[in-house]
């Protein structure tokens, strides 16, 4: 919920989620100096936070902002409800959580364009199952043996080697 003519997010973690949003919408610009004036007036609200430090941020960081906040401007409503869903989510995990999420992205950053298309259309075909057959198969994974878990990941694994 924002507040009236604010475009920020209402509420007491209306900061942390402005720069969540910020940290999480990055990605790699090209790298040219970066000045606040060069921000649109929409960005330099949303980033209003860092503007006395600006100057000082490494240029990459700068990047990533700017980069950041313009994304967001471009969300509509139900896309920034969803994005702060999934940030409030990403803060309820410990920390081994977040370190175990993360090195399954790299993981999964680093699988061949075919393996990444087989594990989408796998995922497909298991968000696509009625919820009680998926709850079924978790908790049946759950119950198994580390090594039992193990061998079922991999017999699914070969599987997956084996289709086109």
């Amino acid at each position: 919920m924002n507040t009236p003519n604010s475009g920020r997010p209402a509420g007491p973690c209306g900061g942390r989620l402005r720069h969540a949003v910020l940290v999480l919408l990055l990605a790699a610009m090209p790298a040219a100096a970066l000045e606040w004036d060069a921000l649109s007036a929409e960005q330099q609200q949303l980033l209003s936070p860092y503007e006395q430090q600006w100057s000082e941020l490494a240029e990459d960081r700068r990047q990533r902002l700017a980069l950041g906040s313009e994304r967001w401007l471009t969300m509509n409503p139900e896309q920034r409800g969803e994005f702060r869903e999934r940030y409030q989510r990403w803060q309820s995990l410990s920390m081994d959580e977040r370190t175990r999420l993360l090195q399954r992205l790299r993981d999964f950053r680093d699988l061949s364009p075919v393996q990444k298309r087989r594990l989408r259309n796998s995922l497909r075909r298991f968000n696509a199952l009625p919820p009680e057959r998926r709850q079924e198969l978790r908790q049946r994974f759950r119950q198994l043996s580390p090594a039992d878990r193990a061998r079922a990941l991999q017999r699914l694994r070969d599987r997956q080697q084996r289709r086109p």
